[in-house]
């Protein structure tokens, strides 16, 4: 695959690099909030303008004037991407004056030798346009007066973007990468996985709750394959946050849910399963979405104590309504068992995308009616005349009944396994539709 341009917004925090974000984007994906300080890691995503395709990146804010205990690494990972940019768009707040840090920011960016493109954003009518005397003090000659907020004169922006970039990538070079959701409750180790998979320090680790605030994208590639990690935040209950950013990104994050291709729910090997790990186990499953588990922090668990098959057995009776997701024991720290994470997402992606032919269904219920006939919520027994699928992502099947019934909870369940037994359903969900005919 040739390599991606990478196009990577920059400045100091509140002055729209997030907004400017989604407005090239074309899609809500980076947080924005009228707090500073909403961006912590890098956020990325492949954008597209008039069949160009590049990688554009969003980073937390070069300075933090709320004191930000984590704002040294903030800043760190937003000089790391300013660093693997190709080109860059420094962001700077029209409604004030030029910061002296700003200045003494641009000419450190300068000497990085990559094109810079100086956005003045929040210039929402042409009279504001006649205030922006103090950056010229930069010494560039053009520089973009634009709205993100309000789309105006984006487009002076985004032609001088496509000028710089290189001919589009072939679409046969191409790859769709399985988007796998990195979901849990706060400090499970969430980021520290992604960092290992990667090899690298991408995101911000720390002890401090609600660390990651807005979702981030990594784009890796093993085998020729391409896997999108999304960092999410740690979820809990919103009534336990008084931070309006955190709670932000809890709301996000349960949106990724739904966005995601495969859910990988972490969860701590030395405390589970907890009520908020209930909680984020019935979000994954009401999505619909492939399901995998993974306990972090295995090798924290003495030898002498609890077997793997034993943790197995506990984990299944707490949370036997996702009893279908496989189950990985794990290590942020060691890395041990981490690349399984990518190869059981492509497996239970693969079960979850699976058609079965009508035939092969219908064969299969002539056996279920034969030797274990359905029940009703009434305890009457009942026929089911005809069976097809309908839908992959979860796999849904619609059954039609000889008369009005719905099948007792108990037996529902107990069809859904054989169904996920006969036909290697592993990793999915199932979703089961009763008509009469």
């Amino acid at each position: 695959m040739g390599k991606v341009t990478k196009v990577v917004i920059v400045g100091f925090p509140n002055v729209g690099k997030s907004t400017l974000f989604n407005r090239l984007l074309k899609q809500k994906k980076s947080l924005v909030h009228s707090l500073p300080g909403m961006t912590r890691d890098r956020v990325s995503a492949v954008c597209l303008l008039q069949k160009k395709r590049f990688e554009l990146v969003d980073t937390g804010g070069f300075f933090d004037t709320q004191k930000d205990p984590l704002s040294s690494q903030i800043k760190e990972k937003a000089w790391e991407a300013s660093q693997d940019a190709d080109i860059l768009l420094f962001v700077l707040d029209g409604k004030r004056q030029l910061l002296p840090a700003e200045e003494e920011l641009y000419f450190s960016l300068k000497k990085l030798n990559k094109p810079i493109f100086v956005v003045v954003n929040k210039i929402d009518s042409p009279n504001e346009e006649e205030k922006l005397g103090d950056f010229y003090r930069l010494g560039e000659k053009v520089f973009f007066p634009v709205s993100a907020e309000h789309k105006r004169n984006m487009a002076a922006l985004e032609s001088s973007i496509l000028e710089s970039l290189p001919s589009s990538i072939p679409e046969k070079e191409e790859i769709k990468p399985l988007r796998i959701a990195i979901v849990g409750r706060i400090n499970v180790g969430k980021s520290s996985i992604v960092n290992r998979v990667c090899g690298k320090e991408k995101l911000i680790v720390s002890e401090i709750p609600g660390t990651t605030r807005d979702s981030t994208d990594t784009l890796i590639f093993r085998n020729r394959k391409g896997y999108s990690l999304i960092d999410t935040a740690g979820i809990r209950k919103l009534s336990r946050t008084k931070d309006k950013r955190e709670k932000a990104s809890i709301v996000k994050a349960k949106k990724d849910i739904n966005q995601a291709d495969v859910i990988c729910l972490i969860v701590d090997s030395q405390e589970f399963p907890t009520r908020q790990d209930t909680a984020i186990a019935h979000l994954a499953q009401d999505s619909g979405k492939p399901l995998i588990v993974a306990l972090n922090k295995w090798d924290l668990i003495q030898k002498n104590t609890l077997s793997t098959e034993e943790f197995k057995k506990r984990f299944y009776e707490k949370l036997d309504f996702v009893d279908y997701a496989p189950l990985l024991f794990v290590s942020a720290l060691t890395g041990k068992r981490l690349v399984k994470i990518l190869d059981m997402a492509e497996e239970v992606y693969a079960n979850g995308s699976k058609r079965i032919e009508t035939p092969r269904l219908n064969d299969f219920l002539n056996l279920i009616n034969e030797k274990h006939p359905p029940l009703s919520k009434k305890k009457r027994r009942f026929k089911i005349k005809y069976i097809t699928q309908i839908k992959i992502l979860p796999p849904t099947f619609i059954l039609f009944a000889h008369s009005r019934a719905s099948f007792s909870a108990a037996y529902e369940k107990f069809l859904v396994n054989l169904l996920r037994e006969k036909f290697d359903f592993w990793g999915t969900p199932i979703r089961l539709i009763l008509r009469t005919n």
